[in-house]
């Protein structure tokens, strides 16, 4: 809610006052609720926005009016409030005659649903409330709506006015649940967008059935700042100390947090978190492993004001996971389901005050979709290629392989890979140990070291090791054409997936799952993708060469040789050259 330049109540609010109030409430919603129309559209699934659709109005607006830490909370929270209605709004189509309504659209403002305490014009006073804050975006509809030319059903100004404001231009919409309501007609098909960044508040109307170039009206920007000599903000700033609302209100939080939201464990990015974490972060894990002696999740999880474990979900994925086939589309449908499913539990926990994300990759498209990452600050944990890359890789493989029909098995729905690339664009860093991903990040990239395993001496071995599964995007292909032209016997770290006879030609022998390394001489990886190349560690830190792609990210480290991916010939050149000089 807005204020105006004419000073506060002098008089405290009473508990009668408030009970009065909320019984005039409960009358109000009760009559609106009998009066309710049933044509009124609702955003039970919002699509996604027709991007290629030409906007016919917009609306900016910051989303801070002020940078003092006693108002930080009631921001933070409003940010919230309008992350929450984001969601089920961003999307929303309106055929032309339809009737939208704010309310008939979005859900009663609930702690349980996700919304927090925002600031609230209520008789003279501004209070923390929860949903409150919501009118800055019924404000950026309601101005859109009038710039669109729209009939207007339903507005109410607000009570008081801040100069400079969409209040004081008459371009402001308050809203209170249910009662007090927005509603506008508009005499076109129309796609509503709202979407925030990490500072504004953006509301625009696409016109559907006009897919073509079209510049976009100039959106109006409107401020929020106080007026001057006005200090007095909420509860926090107006100095009434004996009010029976201020001690809610004093002992709201101060200052922003961080919220780690992680996944699978990499050393190099328990590393990081560990040297920049702050004693208020947060930390959402599937589970506590460090602690707790079982998983995979070995998390530093000491210093944090807060962890949240989530211990069913983890049993139940892992429990899943060891029913799924070793590769396949099957498996990696699956992956992602939990993915998701693990995403939507975090979004619960992630509190409001958490105005910055460092987020393992894999929960990054269901966040970004989610609408969890609006208005927020936020890092990756990159734990592989992005999905755009990776399927680019796998398209040019399968051009120089196309009888390698694992190289088709599976591509990621369109969407996630959309949401995945435009989530990674508005992402602040990419914190990764891997070369070949901080390369495509470019000035965005955070590069790790690796975390080396113990280097230990040993006698050189004898055989050309093949450290992966046999895989076309583990480059097996290649290094088949190589060891039949060549005539070298290979020791193969994996199982054979890509079908019986693959290896028809070639002297090849199983070196084992943990022993691979014990007779090698060199370790050939000519990989097209390779998101995590521990073996290859491995084999650089017993001082074994390694002939690799960029695609398995460890150019640059001592004792490896790099080919381009999908180069028999070149292969075959450097895979000889090492051999003649050991």
């Amino acid at each position: 809610m807005k204020i105006d330049d004419r000073s506060f109540p002098k008089d405290e609010p009473t508990r009668w006052q408030a009970l009065v109030f909320s019984g005039k409430v409960w009358a109000h919603r009760m009559r609106r609720a009998l009066r309710r129309s049933n044509n009124e559209p609702h955003a039970l699934d919002p699509l996604p926005v027709a991007k290629d659709a030409p906007v016919i109005a917009q609306s900016v607006s910051p989303l801070y009016s002020t940078s003092t830490d006693a108002e930080f909370a009631l921001q933070a929270g409003k940010i919230q409030n309008l992350r929450r209605v984001a969601a089920s709004l961003n999307g929303l189509l309106l055929l032309a005659g339809e009737v939208f309504s704010f309310w008939k659209n979005v859900p009663r403002p609930t702690a349980r649903r996700g919304f927090a305490p925002g600031r609230e014009l209520r008789e003279g006073c501004i209070v923390p409330s929860i949903g409150g804050g919501l009118c800055q975006l019924t404000n950026s509809l309601y101005d859109a709506a009038l710039t669109a030319g729209f009939e207007i059903v339903e507005r109410h100004a607000h009570s008081r006015k801040l100069p400079g404001s969409m209040a004081e231009l008459g371009r402001d919409a308050t809203v209170f649940w249910n009662y007090v309501d927005l509603r506008f007609r508009a005499p076109v098909d129309i796609q509503i967008e709202v979407r925030l960044s990490r500072w504004t508040l953006t509301v625009a109307f696409r016109r559907i059935g006009e897919a073509r170039a079209h510049n976009a009206p100039a959106p109006r920007i409107v401020t929020d700042a106080m007026p001057d000599g006005h200090e007095a903000e909420s509860c926090e700033t107006c100095g009434v100390t004996n009010c029976f609302r201020n001690p809610s209100a004093t002992s709201l939080p101060k200052k922003a947090t961080t919220a780690w939201l992680v996944d699978a464990f990499w050393p190099e990015h328990d590393r990081y978190m560990a040297s920049i974490k702050s004693p208020s972060d947060t930390l959402l894990l599937p589970l506590r492993s460090k602690q707790l002696g079982i998983g995979p999740y070995r998390w530093s999880a000491e210093g944090f004001a807060r962890v949240k474990q989530f211990p069913l979900l983890t049993l139940m994925r892992s429990f899943a996971s060891r029913k799924l086939a070793a590769q396949g589309p099957a498996r990696q449908r699956a992956l992602l389901e939990m993915d998701e499913r693990l995403a939507a539990l975090y979004e619960k926990h992630v509190p409001y005050t958490a105005l910055h994300i460092v987020v393992s990759q894999n929960l990054l498209p269901f966040l970004w979709r989610r609408g969890v990452l609006a208005g927020r600050s936020f890092d990756v944990l990159m734990t592989r290629l992005p999905l755009a890359h990776i399927e680019s890789q796998l398209e040019k493989a399968a051009a120089v392989w196309p009888e390698a029909r694992m190289l088709r098995d599976f591509r990621a729905d369109a969407e996630l890979v959309v949401a995945e690339t435009e989530a990674l664009v508005a992402a602040g860093k990419w914190i990764t140990p891997h070369t070949a991903v901080a390369a495509l990040a470019q000035d965005k990239a955070q590069l790790l070291p690796w975390e080396m395993p113990p280097a230990r001496s040993r006698p050189r071995g004898t055989s050309v090791v093949f450290p992966a599964s046999t895989l076309a995007r583990k480059g097996a292909w290649e290094l088949r054409d190589a060891a039949r032209k060549m005539g070298i016997p290979i020791a193969l770290g994996g199982p054979v997936v890509e079908g019986d006879g693959f290896w028809n030609g070639c002297n090849i022998r199983h070196a084992g799952r943990d022993n691979w390394i014990e007779d090698a001489s060199l370790v050939v990886l000519p990989a097209w993708v390779e998101n995590q190349p521990r073996r290859l560690l491995s084999a650089i830190a017993a001082g074994i060469p390694v002939i690799a792609t960029e695609a398995c990210g460890v150019t640059g480290l001592p004792g490896v040789s790099i080919v381009p991916a999908g180069s028999t010939s070149r292969l075959a050149g450097d895979i000889e050259a090492k051999l003649l000089s050991s």
